[in-house]
């Protein structure tokens, strides 16, 4: 293989870390990734958000809620701790496409707006177990 034909280094958007108590969370990683974390509650998902941003990418803290209808539990699960890669795409929906051509399974009900933007959520790979989502940042949303 070529230089010329490598692609270039996906860009991680963020990593998704399930938690059962939000608050206690941010103030125990507090001295890893300091202050301030974003917080915002999504209460039409049932999640609450918390945001720590480090030069290479989010480290997202979710916190499900009694609101809604569980949408966030349902897709993302019941287990604490790591839960997710989020990999920044320019379109969505050209992303689906192609990896569902490749063999990735899209979740029902995605694309959708979520914590970041428009996001797609994978069922779980067989092979890695990993639950994947893609991830088109809002304009108003950061950077990192």
């Amino acid at each position: 293989m070529t230089a010329t034909t490598i692609a270039p280094a996906p860009y991680i958007d963020h990593i998704g870390i399930v938690v059962a108590d939000l608050d206690q969370a941010v103030e125990r990683l507090r001295p890893l990734f300091g202050m301030p974390a974003r917080t915002r509650g999504l209460p039409e998902v049932g999640l609450r958000v918390a945001e720590f941003d480090a030069a290479n990418l989010v480290i997202e803290l979710l916190q499900y809620t009694d609101c809604a209808d569980g949408f966030a539990q349902q897709v993302m699960g019941q287990r604490l701790g790591l839960n997710h890669l989020s990999a920044r795409v320019v379109d969505v929906e050209q992303s689906v496409a192609a990896l569902h051509q490749a063999g990735f399974t899209p979740m029902a009900g995605f694309p959708r707006q979520g914590a970041h933007g428009r996001v797609a959520f994978f069922e779980p790979d067989a092979v890695t177990g990993l639950l994947f989502e893609v991830c088109q940042v809002d304009a108003k949303e950061h950077t990192a």
